[in-house]
């Protein structure tokens, strides 16, 4: 596995794992790769260093961290599934449902969908607010 930095023509930086330097480059080849913020499908490496295991002390850290991601991974896989099951998805008209829940012009339901950043932004400065999740797939990767 390899993680890389990625950024959206936009700008945004975010952090991925591939499989390796071939699958990322398959992936984007096939536009599958998207910003996490954006949805942005021109995405690029940014410049990184490489991470060297070798036998020392860091190794137990390395583990001891690994541990910790597979963990939060798991957190929030159960995260996924709560709001699936207890959310309507309302997809990309999350803005305007959100605000029809927030003003009250329907009943109080969960729900859960998709916002761009500017979307987000006007949201935030009518008081209404949000949280993100990030949204993993259920696979080994």
């Amino acid at each position: 596995m390899i993680k890389y930095i990625l950024k959206c023509k936009n700008k945004h930086e975010f952090e991925s794992w591939f499989l390796n330097s071939i699958e990322f480059e398959k992936l984007k080849k096939k536009k599958l790769i998207k910003c996490i913020y954006c949805k942005s499908q021109n995405i690029e490496k940014s410049i990184m260093s490489p991470k060297i295991l070798g036998t020392s002390k860091s190794d137990s850290a390395n583990l001891t961290s690994n541990k910790n991601l597979i963990k939060i991974k798991k957190d929030l896989l159960k995260i996924r599934k709560f709001v699936e099951k207890n959310f309507e998805y309302v997809g990309d008209r999350f803005s305007q449902e959100v605000r029809n829940v927030y003003y009250d012009k329907r009943k109080n339901n969960n729900i859960y969908g998709t916002a761009s950043a500017k979307e987000k932004e006007e949201l935030r400065e009518e008081g209404i607010e949000l949280t993100s999740v990030p949204w993993i797939d259920d696979k080994e990767n």
